[in-house]
Parts: structure tokens; C-alpha cells; sequence
């Protein structure tokens, strides 16, 4: 597990978010740190898809602050985000399925022998990355020319980070990345995430409904409700039920028992 000793990679002070009349985000302070698994956790319509679009660019806060290593950043596009270092891996995972492995982790990035549009590809040597990549965080591709749609859910995922990772993400942002995936397969995308850990100076945001997941791999917790952290600590800090009532936005167990039989 991560040794938060350092600064935080990226951080938010006081995040708010309105549409209209209507409060989605309500002063969200948030730290992750290099090396870290940080589970961010509630029900749906907690705040947290709204969160990841203001991090990843989406959507400008309507007020707060957010600190990339301890820089003040403001984001008015994807663009900047990634360029910041931010790299998030949305549940659609934006791949082409009938592209092959490589022209998907190069996906409007390609090398090129001459600059401009007609260059001629450097097809060895983008191969050649792309096996190198995903082999760091656990995935052997025999052929990286092989179609996409012929890769495993949780091999797709792999190329998705890989990708992220390789083009300069610091921090990256898994939105729930087991979510339609078998057993095996969550296996294999849950080791993915341990693998990135290990590099040690990448930050991880994973957002889940896996309580499960969220104990085996996560360093610390954020729980959202209705737009307000309601809950955060360390794996250490939380009793066995506490992830249960939180993720249920901060009520007891007993309590929806109660509610489900009126």
C-alpha cells in the first residue's frame, strides 16, 4: 500500500458544481497521492461521474480549486486535462473494436516517417510499443495486429490504461472498470491496477460499485452523497460495515430495512 508521506499529486479544495438550480457537487475536498488507490464510492447520483468530468476537463466547477503537484490548474477542455496528466478510462473505453491493438493504442497519435498527414507509418516500431506497454502492466499480445473485438473485456481495459499511461498520464481515472466484465476477466483488470501501483508514482482514481474490489485494492476511501464527501480514510480506518453504510450514502443498515417495509 501506498506511503502518504508525500504531497498530493492532485487535489481539489472546496469543488462546487451547479446546473441550473441544481447542486450536484457541494465543496468536495479530495487528495490522492502517487502510488495510491483511491476509491471514490456512493450511490448513483452521488457526484461522482460529475467529479471525474471536472478532473478529466469535461465540465468547468462553478467554483473550488483544483492542484495538479501543487499547481493551481484550470481546465477548459479533455485537451488540458491530458495535458495536465490526467488520463481517465471511461466504461466505453474509446476503442475500435475492427482497428487492430496497435492502431488503437496510437489512436490519433501515430508515429510517422515525415510530418503531416500523409507520413508514412512507423508500423515496427508502433508495434513494437504497444507489446512493450501492455506487457508492463500484464498482458502478452501475440499478434499486436490482431482486431480488438478478438480481446478479452479485460485485455481491452489493459490496452485502454496502457495507452493512458504510455501518453503521460500522472494521475488516472478508472470509472468502473469491472463493471461489465466476468469474474476472470475483473480478476485480470483488478491485477492491471495493482501492476500501475506498483510503479509507485502514479495516482490512481478507481470509481466502483464493488465493495469487494474496492476492499482488495484500494489504499483509501472517499464516499459521496448527494454531492457532499460524507466519509474518508485509509482501508485501516474502516470497520467491515462501515463501506456498507456509506456507499448506501451514509445511512444504517437497519434503517433501509425499515424504509423497504412501510
Amino acid at each position: 500500500m501506498a506511503a502518504n508521506t508525500t504531497e498530493p499529486l492532485i487535489e481539489t479544495k472546496g469543488l462546487v458544481k451547479n446546473f441550473g438550480s441544481f447542486t450536484a457537487l457541494n465543496g468536495v475536498d479530495l487528495q490522492v497521492f502517487p502510488g495510491e488507490v483511491h476509491a471514490l464510492l456512493g450511490d448513483n447520483g452521488a457526484g461522482k461521474s460529475t467529479l471525474i468530468k471536472i478532473l478529466s476537463g469535461v465540465f468547468k466547477p462553478t467554483e473550488g480549486e483544483i492542484f495538479v503537484e501543487g499547481e493551481k490548474v484550470s481546465f477548459t477542455s479533455p485537451r488540458d486535462a491530458t495535458g495536465a496528466g490526467i488520463g481517465t478510462v471511461y466504461q466505453d473505453l474509446a476503442l475500435n473494436a475492427l482497428t487492430s491493438v496497435t492502431r488503437n493504442f496510437f489512436l490519433g497519435r501515430e508515429m510517422t516517417h515525415f510530418p503531416g498527414p500523409f507520413g508514412i507509418l512507423k508500423t515496427a516500431e508502433m508495434d513494437r510499443i504497444a507489446t512493450e506497454e501492455m506487457a508492463k502492466i500484464g498482458i502478452n499480445v501475440a499478434d499486436p495486429n490482431q482486431p480488438v473485438g478478438t480481446m478479452s473485456g479485460g485485455q481491452r481495459q489493459t490496452l485502454a490504461i496502457a495507452r493512458a499511461i504510455y501518453f503521460g498520464a500522472k494521475v488516472l481515472i478508472l470509472d468502473e472498470p469491472t463493471s461489465a466484465l466476468g469474474q476472470k476477466q475483473q480478476m485480470e483488470v483488478l491485477k492491471t491496477i495493482r501492476k500501475v501501483q506498483q510503479f509507485g508514482d502514479i495516482a490512481i482514481i478507481l470509481i466502483t460499485h464493488n465493495e469487494i474490489h474496492a476492499r482488495l485494492i484500494a489504499d483509501r476511501f472517499t464516499f459521496l452523497s448527494l454531492g457532499e464527501v460524507i466519509g474518508q480514510g485509509t482501508s485501516k480506518d474502516l470497520e467491515g460495515d462501515d463501506i456498507k453504510r456509506l456507499m448506501a450514502g451514509g445511512a444504517e443498515i437497519g434503517d433501509l430495512a425499515k424504509e423497504l417495509a412501510v
